[in-house]
């Protein structure tokens, strides 16, 4: 029975965080608009740029330098993982150190984007 639980909740996990991403998204829209609307209503003028800026804020600018940092500690928790794995054999840490090599690329691949991008004051 806990063999057929291990999936389902696999599944119910994953479904519930998309839900709850889109959710989100689409209740924040729905406030920004409301503000819109709101503002409208009180007889302000807005201009196309601020209904732009409040409808899509601007990422701050070091964004790229925490994803990357974010990326390589999710491999090098993975790789200590690896080690620590009770002897199942050298296969098993090959596998783990293979599968941490993906997320350690990623967070170099967003460090040198940080380090090269362009970067506003």
């Amino acid at each position: 029975m806990a063999e057929v639980l291990i999936p389902i909740t696999l599944f119910v996990g994953m479904t519930l965080v998309f839900c709850l991403f889109f959710w989100f998204r689409h209740r924040t829209r729905n406030d920004m608009q409301a503000t819109i609307r709101a503002a409208i209503d009180k007889g302000q003028e807005l201009s196309p740029e601020i209904i732009d800026r409040l409808g899509s804020p601007k990422a701050p600018k070091d964004r790229d330098l925490r994803l990357s940092l974010l990326w390589i500690a999710t491999a090098l928790g993975t790789g200590v993982f690896a080690f620590m794995v009770p002897d199942h054999g050298e296969d098993a840490e090959r596998a783990l150190l293979g599968i941490a090599a993906f997320p350690l690329f990623i967070g170099l691949a967003y460090l040198i984007m940080w380090r090269f991008g362009e970067r506003r004051s």
